[in-house]
């Protein structure tokens, strides 16, 4: 193997807080060879990011700062270097795609001057030579009209478009490092497909070397060498890719891959892991992983187990491998977990129909001139019929851009529809009045892509959920209504005191059960979920997504389950209709559309999907106490 290009060493980043110092990077060791790639994986809040934030020297100061270690790039360590010397290296030797790319992309100017800065800075080049490399980079990362492209804002772009530039810009320069943060999360699986085989194409031909950071593991499957998976500002296990998905020995690293959903897992409930991430500034003593392990024994939390080779090119810090430690009478077992998968099946018999959408219409006016006549129509959603049984939830799957959102919106009356009709219990929605509407509003729910945008920032849990409860449930006592609150966040999996607290309090995976309590407080019998699990980490999404189905067999609830992850669709519904450009192009059973999909664009779609080998789903066991 050739010499690495990047070598961390014992890596330690820390930041300065009110509550003390955060290790968020705590003695990270890896190395990634010349055109090789390197996942680094775990849930939010494990330092995957610090880690990037620290290669590239971006670190925010002052109250972050690298505490210890060494950086080699090229075999030199870039940690000492001086300002305008690291500034030379960002963006040219080492350069980086952030998760979100609105936010890195400057909305005032065009995104050939922002490619074209880039290269005049770095390599030298005149404007006119600066154009034609960022007019040839726009072409290698499948822009269309690349010459036009040049002189367009961000905002007038796609995300997936967006998401290109910011990839044109990293390599402009040919970097040696390209750092890939989260690069696909926001995107449709097939633009997604096109991305990973872009950057796979530039790293052959370049020989960059990829660091990946994801939470999607299907992803690191397919386009990573070597894989560590990251835990609490720690490496808990480093292996080949091959090695680690065929036999993971970390009890974490299980859990992850025992909580991606999938067709595999269709009728059981996922794995989850108990409890959060400790906050950098108060990690255990000794195994970080300690309270939330199925296999904790009594000295994990005192004793740090070392990153130990316990198998060949395979690390592991963990205890239960160290036949030292457990011939040690501090070797009890505190937690066992069982090893199987619960049932969390709802039968899919012929129920009855509790909603019918007969040709959906809704079209967007476009308006031109002083005047803003309008002169044409967007049809957002062009003709579409469905029907949702009782007790049962319909997927809804496409590009972004395809209607979904608005089909979603426009079948519970937040959009009023152009055209067609909306039974509900047999009642055309799209018919009635306002105030004739309300009797319905208690019965429809929807739960939004975005918890936090979502739940007003200035009011507290209680009065988020209170507020739904007098407005549909007027006859309601106050003291009834605590109770329910409390019972419904209960429900959910939180704790009814944390109703007198603001969303900001809440991590991403609770903001999103406070939306579900919100929905499920009045009483549904249908919800439309929009994205409700695709920003969250695998972990959380599979309590989510057990959480829902608990609550349909539970209460009966039918879901319209709109989302861009079809592992989630395969392992949810029942039902799957495929939308293209305001269409719904193929609509079957869940088995027949993953397993015999007739019309082209389905087909596309699904050879689209980031797969792990099915066969080694089984084989994914929690290591035994003895």
């Amino acid at each position: 193997m050739s010499a690495p290009i990047i070598e961390v060493k014992d890596l330690k980043t820390y930041f300065q807080t009110p509550k003390g110092i955060a290790k968020s990077v705590d003695g990270v060791s890896f190395s990634i060879p010349r055109g090789g790639t390197f996942a680094l994986v775990g849930e939010s809040g494990c330092g995957k990011s610090v880690t990037a934030l620290s290669l590239i020297q971006l670190v925010p100061e002052p109250a972050g700062y690298i505490a210890g270690g060494e950086i080699l790039l090229n075999g030199k360590d870039i940690i000492s270097l001086t300002e305008s010397e690291k500034r030379n290296i960002r963006g040219n030797k080492i350069s980086m795609i952030f998760q979100e790319p609105m936010t890195s992309l400057n909305p005032v100017f065009t995104i050939g001057d922002q490619i074209m800065e880039t290269i005049r800075l770095h390599q030298g080049k005149t404007k006119k030579e600066a154009q034609e490399i960022a007019i040839d980079m726009f072409r290698k990362v499948g822009l269309p009209n690349p010459e036009a492209m040049i002189n367009e804002y961000p905002h007038r772009l796609s995300g997936g478009m967006r998401q290109r530039i910011m990839i044109a810009i990293a390599l402009a320069c040919k970097p040696d490092l390209l750092i890939a943060d989260e690069p696909t999360t926001a995107l449709d699986v097939t633009i997604q497909d096109q991305i990973l085989k872009l950057i796979n194409e530039l790293k052959a031909s370049m020989g960059t070397a990829v660091l990946l950071i994801t939470h999607n593991l299907a992803l690191v499957y397919q386009n990573a060498e070597t894989v560590g998976v990251m835990y609490a500002g720690k490496i808990a296990e480093m292996a080949s890719t091959k090695d680690l998905f065929r036999n993971p020995m970390h009890p974490y690293t299980v859990k992850l891959l025992r909580s991606i959903p999938g067709g595999k897992k269709r009728g059981k409930a996922l794995d989850t892991i108990i409890g959060t991430v400790p906050p950098a500034t108060s990690y255990p003593l000794g195994c970080h992983f300690a309270g939330r392990c199925p296999r904790e024994m009594e000295g994990c939390a005192t004793i740090e187990p070392p990153l130990a080779e316990r198998a060949p090119g395979h690390l592991v810090a963990c205890h239960l491998h160290d036949p030292e430690f457990m011939n040690k009478p501090y070797s009890k077992p505190i937690r066992q977990e069982p090893d199987k998968l619960s049932p969390l099946a709802t039968p899919f018999k012929d129920r009855e129909i509790i909603l019918e959408v007969k040709n959906l219409k809704t079209y967007y006016p476009i308006r031109k001139g002083l005047l803003k006549r309008v002169v044409g129509n967007v049809a957002a959603v062009d003709g579409i019929d469905l029907s949702i049984r009782q007790g049962s939830t319909l997927a809804l799957v496409g590009e972004s851009g395809c209607g979904k959102t608005t089909a979603g919106k426009s079948i519970i009356q937040l959009i009023r529809p152009t055209e067609g009709e909306i039974l509900f219990r047999n009642n055309d929605l799209a018919r009635l009045g306002d105030r004739e509407l309300k009797k319905y509003r208690s019965l429809i729910q929807i739960i939004f892509q975005d918890p936090y945008s979502s739940l007003n920032p200035r009011l507290m849990v209680k009065d988020t959920i209170e507020e739904g409860l007098k407005t549909l449930k007027p006859d309601m006592g106050k003291e009834a209504r605590m109770k329910r609150i409390a019972s419904t966040l209960e429900r959910v999996g939180l704790v009814p005191e944390m109703m007198y607290r603001y969303p900001h309090e809440f991590s991403g995976g609770q903001r999103q059960r406070i939306g579900i309590a919100r929905a499920l407080a009045v009483d549904p019998e249908f919800i439309v979920c929009d994205e409700a699990v695709s920003a969250l980490d695998v972990s959380v999404q599979a309590q989510i997504l057990n959480l829902l189905k608990s609550i349909q067999r539970d209460f009966g609830l039918s879901f319209l389950f709109i989302t861009h992850d079809l592992s989630v669709v395969e392992y949810i519904a029942d039902e799957v209709a495929v939308m293209y450009a305001g269409k719904i192009v193929e609509r079957n059973r869940t088995e027949e559309i993953f397993s015999n999909p007739q019309h082209d664009y389905t087909k596309k779609l699904l050879s689209a999907i980031p797969r792990i080998d099915e066969s080694l789903v089984n084989a994914w066991k929690l290591p035994g106490h003895h």
